[in-house]
């Protein structure tokens, strides 16, 4: 059973992603919060598996709000909720530390999978999908790696493989794009994207993404 914390400011909002997360047999949602300190005051005391997060709510937001529920280390993922207009408050959420985003007008079935995406530990979004908003909002990145001066920290542990690994998740490319582009068995591919991620501190393949943006492997 997945948990779900629903944090939104509109009462009809909640009410409406409530009743289709309780429709669902494998989903129960344990409370719902009207703003980012309602929302980080009872991620700790409920700990849900996912927090349903907008990001436009009075006081506390819903940047602000993630980058604390992540920073606590718990096991809690959020996912992040926006709209096509608001792409660079996805891109915040993104380094916040949320662990994917939807927009608002999302199909029911895209935010059903999203979430049990995010539960088990996946991006939620497609990796070209995150690719694109990167890029879009490049400008607000590091300029990367220049030429001839210190490896960042976080590569330094990666083999020659894992390096590969990484710069084509920032690129884009899925496990079986990978497998089939690289001629490696897709389990393979799953070993090696695991290491990348814990190499790299990085909580998913989204934060993986950003982190091939921040060291220069992947440019706009």
């Amino acid at each position: 059973m997945t948990t779900v914390l629903i944090a939104d400011d509109q009462p009809l909002q909640r009410f409406g992603f409530r009743m289709l997360l309780e429709s669902q047999d494998d989903m129960t949602v344990l409370d719902e919060a009207a703003n980012g300190t309602e929302a980080v005051r009872k991620a700790a005391e409920l700990r849900p598996d996912v927090v349903l997060m907008d990001v436009r709510m009075p006081g506390l937001d819903g940047i602000e709000a993630t980058r604390r529920i992540t920073a606590s280390g718990d096991r809690t993922r959020v996912l992040i909720l926006t709209t096509f207009d608001l792409d660079e408050y996805a891109y915040a959420g993104l380094r916040a530390g949320a662990s994917g985003f939807l927009v608002k007008d999302a199909q029911p079935e895209d935010l059903l999978s999203g979430i049990r995406a995010v539960a088990s530990g996946d991006a939620v979004v497609a990796p070209s999908l995150t690719r694109r908003l990167l890029d879009a909002y490049a400008r607000h990145l590091p300029a990367g790696t220049a030429e001839g001066s210190a490896p960042d920290p976080r590569l330094a542990a990666l083999t020659d493989r894992e390096y590969e690994i990484l710069t084509v998740i920032g690129k884009g490319w899925t496990n079986t794009e990978i497998a089939e582009r690289l001629h490696l068995a897709e389990s393979t591919v799953k070993t090696h994207v695991g290491r990348v991620l814990a190499k790299t501190g990085s909580r998913d393949r989204v934060q993986a993404v950003i982190c091939a943006y921040e060291t220069g492997l992947v440019q706009p």
